[in-house]
C-alpha cells in the first residue's frame, strides 16, 4: 500500500521524539526515577542547559514528571509517565535495530 499522506498524529510524535537528545533521555529514564545529575553523567555530551530545555518540553508533553523532595539538601528527581512508559516497546525496537544494522 503506497503512502498518500502522513498521519498529523504520527507527524506530531515525530516533532516530539525527532528532537536531539529527547530519545536518549527517555531511554535512560525507562530505568526509573533519575537526578539530574544521574541524567546528565548518562548523557555527557549534551550541556546542562540543553538537558533542562527537553526536560521542559518532555514534562510539558505529559511524558515525565518531575518530583521535588523537601529534604535538605532538595532532591528532584525525573522520571517517566505512563505516557512516557507507552514508548518503551519503540524504544526497545530502535535498540535492537541499533545493535544489528549499526
Amino acid at each position: 500500500m503506497a503512502i498518500t499522506r502522513i498521519c498529523n498524529k504520527y507527524k506530531s510524535a515525530f516533532n516530539i521524539l525527532g528532537k536531539k537528545w529527547t530519545g536518549l533521555i527517555l531511554r535512560v529514564l525507562q530505568e526509573g526515577p533519575m537526578k539530574f545529575t544521574d541524567i546528565s553523567n548518562l548523557i555527557p555530551e549534551m550541556s546542562d542547559k540543553m538537558l533542562g530545555e527537553r526536560f521542559r518540553e518532555l514534562e510539558t508533553q505529559g511524558l515525565i514528571t518531575r518530583k521535588v523532595y523537601s529534604t535538605i539538601p532538595v532532591r528532584i528527581e525525573y522520571e517517566l509517565t505512563d505516557k512516557g512508559k507507552g514508548l518503551k516497546p519503540a524504544l526497545d525496537e530502535i535498540q535492537e535495530w541499533a545493535e544489528t544494522w549499526i
